[in-house]
């Protein structure tokens, strides 16, 4: 018999290419199961409502969070974000590999609840190429990509918290090394 599935965290600064890597991880994959997230940001173009996220109110955000129906939330650029727990937890307990992508505040509240969960960190390859991707997107004002700088610096000075760390200098090979950690190889 093997061993249930660890809860594997994926964390790491906003625009290291979190969600690029994991896409295409779970376009090879696709058995890995992906959390999709609550969030009270508005759509981009684009997004699905239970795809990339469950878009929701503020009011329908504080009724999960006072339900304790989230793993862990946090606040992120003036928005919240959380994981459901019970759709995590039905999952690893059917023996399915789980992956969250979350922020470095989330993925310590996981670590708190769920000690045995494995945190991934994924880092830039140079300070430089994260802050040409955070700028380069052009989704974002200026202030906005200021704070998201400020937040970087925070969060790569976070990395010895995580139990592994993987540098994003190709998806292709992230995706695979995510995968062998996640035991699904």
């Amino acid at each position: 018999m093997s061993e249930r599935p660890r809860l594997t965290v994926l964390s790491g600064p906003s625009g290291v290419g979190k969600s690029t890597v994991v896409a295409h991880m779970r376009k090879e994959h696709p058995e890995v199961w992906l959390s999709v997230s609550a969030t009270t940001r508005k759509p981009r173009p684009g997004e699905q409502h239970g795809v990339q996220y469950f878009f929701v109110t503020d009011e329908e955000m504080d009724k999960l969070i006072a339900n304790g129906e989230l793993l862990e939330w946090a606040e992120f650029a003036g928005n919240r974000y959380g994981t459901p727990r019970r759709a995590v937890l039905d999952r690893l307990e059917a023996g399915e590999p789980v992956l969250l992508e979350i922020d470095l505040q989330g993925a310590r509240l996981v670590r708190e609840s769920m000690p045995e969960a494995q945190l991934v960190f994924l880092a830039p390859p140079s300070w430089e190429e994260l802050v040409r991707r955070l700028t380069g997107r052009g989704t974002e004002a200026p202030e906005v990509i200021e704070r998201r700088l400020g937040a970087a610096k925070v969060e790569l000075a976070a990395e010895e918290e995580f139990d592994t760390t993987l540098v994003n200098t190709s998806v292709e090979d992230v995706a695979g090394e995510l995968l062998a950690l996640m035991k699904v190889l």
